[in-house]
Parts: C-alpha cells; structure tokens; sequence
C-alpha cells in the first residue's frame, strides 16, 4: 500500500506516508474513492510504523495472511501473539477486517495486556495526525490566523463516511515551506483514558507570480523601463514585507540582481530579496511613440543586439 520494500526503515516509511497523503488525502484529491484510499493508507502506516505491530506481521508472512483474508478463513495461530507488546491503535477511522483479524478490533490483540490480576485496557495516547496548509507568502512575514476545515474518514455501519471540523490555526512569523505548525491535542483520539494525539500541519506555499521563496531568501522579478536601466533611477517596489523604493544603478545588464539584505523571510537569521531586473520595453502604438523609437535607432547607428549570433 505505501510502496516500500521489506527493509524501508522508519525514515522510508515516514517519508512514503507523507508523499501518499498529500495525494490522496480527500481535502486535495476529490477523486470518488479518495477517503477509501486514504484509510487503507493510514491503517498501512499505522502497522509499519509501531514497532511491535510490524515485527507481528513481518513473523505471520505477507502471502499468507493476504489468503487468509481473502478467503475470510484466515486467523493467527494460537497464542501467536506471545513475545509482542501491543498497545490499542488510535486511528480516527474504523479498520478493514484484515488488520482486526491480525490485531484484534482495538489494533493490539483487542487492546489488552496480560497481568496476574487479569485483562485490563492499557492507557494508549492517541496518534498524530497529518495534513497539508498552503498558505500565501505573506502569512510567513507577518504571521496570521487562518480557518482550516479538516475531514477525516470515519466507518459507520460498515460504510466510509467524511467527517469534518473547524480548527482555527495560528500561523507563525517567519514559517518556512516544509516546516510543521503543531495543533496540540486535535489529533486521535486516546484510549483508555489516556489524551488525544496532536494534528501537524505540513505548510507549503501557493504559487505566486510576483515572488518565489527559496528557505528564507525570496526572489522577485523587477521590470525597468529602458531609459531606468540605461540611466539609472529610484522605483518603488511591493514587496512580501511592504512597500520600498530602491536605487537602480545605470547600465543594466540581462541577468542581474539587486540584493535587499535581511528582507527576506523573518528569522533569528533572516533571508535576503534578490530582484531579478527585468527589461520592459513600451508598445510602439501611437505615431509619437514610434517616431521615438526612430529616433532612438538614429541614436545608436552602430549598436548591434545580435553581435556573435551568425546569420
């Protein structure tokens, strides 16, 4: 289900969930059975990802418990549970028979553990939960709240149903693309009286025409006018942290960048802007402005743009 070999190690299994829920997580996909995709995800991860229940179903043998399952006669063998310390699963979702045939309905042998005074339900906290927020660059500059409609699958009377809630995310000054905003407590919930899991928000950026950020750096285009690169001149600029003016030095030249120090993306060590000059020239619509450009050629007899390309 999360396409990793036998031997993934706990990074690889991280790793494959997250690319996998960003896909398929029913927020982003809107595919008919994106929530029964995203369930049978979460329940793989679940599995891999405790150390206990992957040893158990690494020992039990991958053919043969698919067999058993799709025949419905599948059932572990008598105390083959013995050696392993499980504790009850916490997923927001209800499992397939599969994994309550292997680990009982509560996802640990029924939840249970052995003691001399008889069964009793062990406090288990909740899981983490995992979503993605895209938020505009500006938020990482100023910092702001934002309203996130979170839905979860959840299985009632043997059916797939979206479950959604309300959250009200403070987003931090200074986030970056990649990094993690911790919702405590508004993960799974616990069992056995123990509390509820957190929510992680992973943030990325919305695609935005006017600037890209690179870790803390950002980079904008800057379009001059001809006569501002040749001559020189003093524009004002919107930036992601407001607006400025800055000094564009004479004689422009394609490919160059004007470095704003410590305007970049808020930190204990800020980014820096980098304007990327780019060159505007003006429509040649009206008589006026083509006998400008006229001129302009009259200017520059000798001027060659195409010097080194062979005709």
């Amino acid at each position: 289900m999360l396409g990793v070999p036998r031997t993934a190690s706990p990074g690889d299994i991280k790793k494959a969930f997250r690319k996998l829920a960003r896909k398929h997580h029913p927020d982003l996909n809107k595919a008919p059975d994106a929530t029964a995709r995203m369930a049978a995800i979460n329940e793989a991860n679940e599995v891999l990802s405790d150390v206990n229940k992957r040893a158990a179903y690494d020992t039990l043998g991958t053919s043969e418990a698919r067999r058993g399952s799709q025949s419905n006669e599948f059932r572990p063998p008598p105390n083959w549970g013995e050696g392993f310390e499980f504790s009850s699963s916490s997923s927001s979702f209800d499992h397939s028979d599969f994994f309550e045939q292997l680990f009982g309905a509560a996802g640990g042998f029924g939840g249970r553990e052995r003691s001399g005074h008889g069964n009793r339900q062990q406090p288990t906290r909740g899981a983490d939960a995992h979503a993605a927020i895209e938020l505009d660059l500006v938020d990482a500059f100023q910092g702001a709240q934002r309203d996130l409609t979170l839905t979860t699958a959840r299985q009632t009377a043997g059916e797939l149903n979206d479950h959604s809630q309300t959250l009200r995310v403070k987003i931090p000054r200074g986030i970056l693309a990649g990094q993690q905003i911790r919702l405590a407590g508004k993960g799974n919930a616990g069992t056995g009286g123990a509390g509820p899991g957190d929510l992680l928000l992973e943030v990325s950026f919305k695609p935005d025409a006017r600037w890209r950020a690179v870790g803390h750096d950002v980079f904008q285009t800057l379009p001059v006018a001809p006569w501002e690169a040749a001559l020189g001149a003093a524009v004002d600029v919107v930036t992601p942290s407001g607006k400025t003016t800055v000094s564009i030095p004479a004689g422009w030249s394609a490919g160059r960048k004007l470095r704003l120090k410590g305007r970049g993306i808020p930190g204990a060590t800020p980014g820096d802007l980098y304007l990327e000059l780019g060159l505007a020239l003006p429509p040649a619509e009206t008589e006026a402005s083509q006998t400008a450009y006229r001129d302009l050629a009259n200017a520059f007899p000798d001027f060659t743009p195409r010097f080194g390309i062979a005709s």
